[in-house]
């Protein structure tokens, strides 16, 4: 188990090099001046200069990539003085000569070019609000999803299993923004005296009193735009995979021995049925932790999608890659935690 994790981690550092040089290379050989974004296009040619300088612009392609790969890096040797001590974060491990250590750090995802605020803490303030966003909107689709699979199997044929299918259909085809603006519409605007639920907001806010508090009511309706596509793929999942299980042997084994239906289903059926379903759940919750970018922007929900849109729009470089470098080590950590799951869903399965 323990050599699988180093080995899986191992393949993710190589995959998260290889998103930050490709996507970096995208990025920075795009044309745009981060000085001019800063100081505005009538600023002097001195001051212009100055700002390239403390970006390394002045610099070519290659020495950029190494500088942005440097930063991003969790090792480093590092000079323990001030000006270090205050743009990263580390702790000094070994002596390399003079006042340098070989150290462990935090990533330095440097900062915004139009706030000058620091990548790490503007991601620190949408990720939470993300992260609630996916969480509500992957456990309706579990709750609903699962419920309405495993309804359709041990129904086959039945009006039950035909009304689990369309509607499977017809919540997987519907696009996410879609759903987002007739909820918006429907709940949010024409039924807002009824339903109390705004047609934009965020999670965090501030209330009349100047005070910072939590909306509730402002996650509902992302949540049940983002949560309608995934209830879909879990509810053809579900069935097909209970379909299968029903019909083996041991299952059958099961029935024979005088045990109870519930038990048969849940027990021994529904729990060996997971495996596909946990790999459509990890998939899904992934791309809504990434960032559910035009949900997100139809209800004005500062989240990471919401943030790394904006970024797009204005060519905030450093915020971009920060959102896109965030995205991969989620989906890397995700997916391992998916093979470890794997085991104590299926007996049969190892991790070898």
């Amino acid at each position: 188990m323990i050599s699988y994790i180093f080995r899986k981690l191992g393949y993710g550092i190589v995959v998260l090099f290889l998103v930050v040089l490709t996507i970096s290379s995208i990025i920075f050989l795009s044309p745009v001046d981060p000085a001019e974004l800063t100081q505005g296009q009538r600023t002097d040619t001195q001051t212009i200069e100055a700002v390239q300088k403390e970006f390394g612009l002045d610099q070519p392609l290659y020495v950029q990539l190494g500088m942005y790969l440097r930063d991003v890096a969790p090792i480093d040797i590092l000079k323990n003085d001030e000006a270090t001590n205050a743009k990263h974060s580390f702790v000094p491990i070994i002596p390399v000569g003079g006042d340098r250590y070989f150290s462990i750090k935090k990533p330095y995802l440097r900062t915004s070019y139009q706030t000058g605020e620091r990548v790490s803490v503007m991601l620190g303030k949408a990720i939470p609000q993300t992260i609630a966003l996916a969480f509500a909107a992957i456990l309706l689709a579990c709750i609903v999803g699962i419920f309405l699979g495993v309804i359709a199997a041990i129904r086959k044929n039945t009006w039950l299993d035909s009304t689990a299918i369309v509607t499977s259909v017809m919540g997987y085809s519907l696009p996410s923004y879609v759903s987002a603006i007739l909820l918006a519409l429907i709940f949010g605007y024409y039924l807002q005296s009824w339903t109390g639920l705004n047609v934009q907001g965020s999670l965090f806010g501030i209330d009349d009193f100047g005070d910072e508090k939590i909306f509730w009511k402002n996650l509902i309706l992302p949540a049940l735009a983002l949560g309608i596509r995934p209830i879909g793929i879990i509810t053809q999942l579900t069935r097909s995979s209970m379909l299968d299980v029903l019909s083996q042997d041991y299952i059958r084994t099961a029935k024979a021995k005088g045990l109870s239906k519930a038990k048969v289903i849940f027990k021994h059926g529904l729990r060996n049925a997971l495996n596909p379903v946990v790999t459509a759940v990890s998939g899904w919750f992934a791309a809504l932790l990434a960032g559910a970018f035009f949900v997100e922007n139809v209800f004005n929900y500062n989240g990471l999608g919401k943030i790394t849109v904006d970024a797009l729009l204005s060519r905030d470089i450093p915020v971009v890659l920060g959102a896109i470098l965030f995205t991969a080590v989620l989906f890397v950590v995700i997916n391992l935690i998916v093979d470890i799951l794997y085991t104590f869903l299926d007996p049969r399965v190892r991790l070898n």
